[in-house]
């Protein structure tokens, strides 16, 4: 029995409940099931994401800070990794993931006391546990700033064993100059003697049964980041991929001489954190000359064994993806290379049912083959990431994003740079800007897109798979459908689980192959509606997130069969709950615009024109686009003469029976209209825009020059 710190009140403990949240814990313990949710912990920030911030709460006990949480934009923290922070345990799950919450108190002296929380409980901070406190203390990296980076593993414990021999701790990483091995059997001394004997190198994929084992490895260099405590070098042979903690002095760069890209050769011992392999460094050299060729050789050897896949297997049979087969192959072995090379993947797509279908089908494919490559269990979220696009233009806002983003985790944590593939969008001159951007420097770019591409956009991509610039007739294909192709190339291992998404990505016209693939996987069409009308919904709200676990359970968690009591899946009781939402927002918004559309003839064109400005509800759902496209499937009919247009305050939208070729509508009407200043803003998207104070002019010459087309 003690006296809560606060109050005084007697308590099993050091604080009473009422008061645990007015102090701050050092977390000593090692499991994520010892955090007490509600709780205030001291940490350290081990890096960014795009969703938020990873910090360690312990070696080994990492938790996110999701952007939601903060009470500011994720891109205005002026956090670095190492620094110390204070946030909340809000919840541990099951798996031992760890959130965490903001905390205005970002100093400890601004709490009103402070503990140490270790396995057997709290203490004071100055409390003395003999040997238990003293193996505490070396954990946490000393002085609790020290304690290393959670998602190497132990880190902090490196630190100790690495420091605790001063003759050791200059071998380990330190100097520059020794570059030696701690064991003295394989020292190598700095007058360039050889060891007395070379131990043999082992691959990065055997490490998991050599725990313990001192073991060489050779490889090459792709990220070096720098924690609180050790440096943590992650390095890729040409079986996969490890980190390696090396420790000189909390928070010191450890060898600052090896940099990313460097073929180096690295002594160590294989140690087991939190069922994650990490190699505790000994000694870390930079290979010159034929070593470093040797490597780069065979990495580059089992880079081209690896990364292209044998063949292209249709998920059904369909006419367009067969005919581009070669170029699907060249798209999946740039992503597989991406994956072996350890460079990060950003998908980018349009926010719409269509697009996410096809991030989430790439996003099925590659996160397990990350999982594969990577020793350590959040390595998806740093080498995957996939950012929804407000519309199907790949801008400059959107590039000098990506380029910011990707030039910060090149700066923070030594990364490559990355591959941006880009479904669905991209294609089109207005997006060589952005793809001129990336290019600018040096970002990988695949654009896949099942509409055709422009030809003068095959510069500013090293691959573009578009059946239209092969003459294939890619009417009946959508981007979904290409993408889920592409994704079975990339992963074979996963093809049952995307049976049923190219289904899911047509409002109309689905394939009758793609139908009897679905059906087959136990989604029928009515299921599939379902789904599709959900990710439709969500992929307006906050349309600029990925959303991740929410469309995987819509899109994969939706069990085909019913439990033994009959009870449908939670993941179709989700799809049908948000559709319902859909459909009632949907027919209540498509109700109110029909009643005020204001329809019209035109060289005998009939039009229907609606003011989305002035009977449409504002930043609620649905979108512009899909409202329109919802019009004109209840409007039309079947003489194929039939536009709606959708017009706004500089903007408008068409949707026609016929084939418009938008860039020639616009041109007609700019030449009609010289004064409204009219332009394509989205070829796939239909829009053209104009300056607010000549709309009525601009409209009429818009809807002029589509009635032409009919001509």
């Amino acid at each position: 029995m003690g006296s809560c710190i606060i109050c005084g009140t007697d308590v099993d403990g050091r604080i009473c409940e009422s008061h645990e949240e007015d102090v701050v814990f050092e977390f000593r313990g090692d499991s994520p099931d010892q955090l007490i949710p509600g709780r205030f912990y001291s940490g350290v920030v081990d890096g960014y994401a795009d969703f938020g911030v990873f910090v360690d709460l312990a070696p080994g006990v990492t938790g996110l800070l999701h952007r939601s949480e903060l009470d500011r934009r994720l891109e205005s923290l002026d956090w670095e990794p190492g620094d110390t922070v204070y946030v909340q345990v809000k919840n541990v799950r099951k798996n031992g993931n760890i959130d965490l919450g903001w905390s205005i108190r970002q100093s400890e002296r601004e709490f009103r006391g402070a503990l140490v929380q270790g396995a057997e409980g709290d203490r004071d901070v100055d409390e003395t546990e003999g040997d238990g406190e003293a193996e505490d203390e070396g954990e946490a990296g000393g002085d609790g700033e020290a304690g290393g980076d959670g998602k190497a593993g132990n880190d902090g414990e490196a630190a100790e064993s690495t420091a605790g021999d001063e003759s050791d701790s200059v071998g380990a990483g330190g100097s520059s100059e020794s570059g030696g091995s701690a064991s003295e059997e394989r020292k190598r001394v700095t007058d360039g003697s050889e060891p007395v004997s070379e131990p043999e190198r082992i691959e990065i994929q055997s490490l998991s049964d050599r725990v313990g084992q001192q073991v060489r490895i050779e490889g090459e260099v792709v990220s070096a980041r720098q924690t609180g405590g050790p440096t943590v070098f992650e390095l890729r042979d040409e079986t996969g991929v490890v980190d390696c903690a090396a420790f000189v002095e909390a928070g010191v760069r450890a060898y600052p001489e090896i940099e990313v890209g460097d073929a180096v050769r690295l002594d160590g011992e294989v140690e087991l954190r939190r069922n994650e392999i990490q190699v505790e460094t000994e000694a870390l050299v930079e290979l010159d000359g034929a070593e470093a060729e040797t490597v780069q050789r065979r990495l580059a050897d089992a880079l081209t064994d690896r990364a292209r896949p044998e063949a292209v297997m249709p998920l059904a049979p369909h006419e367009p993806v067969e005919a581009i087969s070669e170029r699907l192959l060249d798209a999946a072995e740039a992503v597989r290379r991406a994956v072996l090379e350890s460079r990060p993947i950003v998908v980018r797509h349009a926010a719409t049912a269509d697009g996410y279908v096809a991030g989430a089908a790439v996003e099925r494919a590659v996160l397990p083959l990350i999982r594969e490559e990577y020793a350590k269990s959040d390595a998806e979220y740093h080498y995957f990431a996939r950012r929804p696009l407000d519309g199907a233009v790949y801008g400059m806002d959107d590039a000098t994003n990506d380029v910011t983003r990707m030039l910060q985790d090149r700066e923070r944590h030594g990364e490559k740079l990355p591959l941006v593939l880009l479904l669905g969008t991209g294609s089109t001159v207005e997006s060589s800007d952005g793809l001129g951007l990336l290019g600018v420097y040096g970002a990988k770019r695949v654009v896949v897109d099942a509409e055709t591409a422009d030809a003068a956009v095959e510069s500013d991509a090293e691959v573009l798979v578009s059946p239209g610039l092969d003459g294939v007739d890619a009417s009946d294909l959508s981007t979904g459908a290409l993408a889920a192709n592409l994704a079975a190339a990339v992963n074979e291992d996963v093809r049952d689980d995307l049976a049923h998404l190219p289904a899911v990505s047509y409002w109309e016209g689905a394939p009758e192959a793609y139908l009897d693939l679905a059906a087959e996987a136990g989604y029928d069409e009515e299921r599939v509606a379902r789904l599709r009308e959900a990710i439709a919904l969500e992929a307006y709200y906050q349309s600029y997130q990925d959303k991740r676990e929410l469309i995987a359970d819509l899109l994969f968690g939706d069990d085909a069969s019913a439990d033994a009591g009959g009870e449908r899946s939670a993941g179709r009781g989700l799809a049908n709950h948000i559709s319902e939402q859909f459909r009632v927002k949907l027919d209540d918004e498509v109700e109110t615009a029909e009643a005020n559309l204001e329809r019209r003839e035109e060289g005998g064109v009939r039009f229907a024109v609606l003011d989305t400005d002035a009977f449409t509800h504002r930043f609620d759902f649905p979108p512009k686009a899909l409202l329109l496209e919802e019009l004109h499937r209840r409007n039309r009919d079947g003489d194929g003469r039939f536009v709606t247009v959708g017009v706004a305050m500089d903007e408008l939208y068409l949707r026609s029976t016929g084939d418009l070729d938008v860039r020639a509508v616009a041109a007609t009407a700019r030449e009609r209209a010289p004064r409204a200043d009219v332009s394509v803003a989205s070829v796939r998207e239909g829009r053209i825009e104009f300056l607010s104070g000549a709309r009525e002019a601009a409209t009429d010459a818009v809807v002029e020059a589509a009635a032409e087309q009919f001509d």
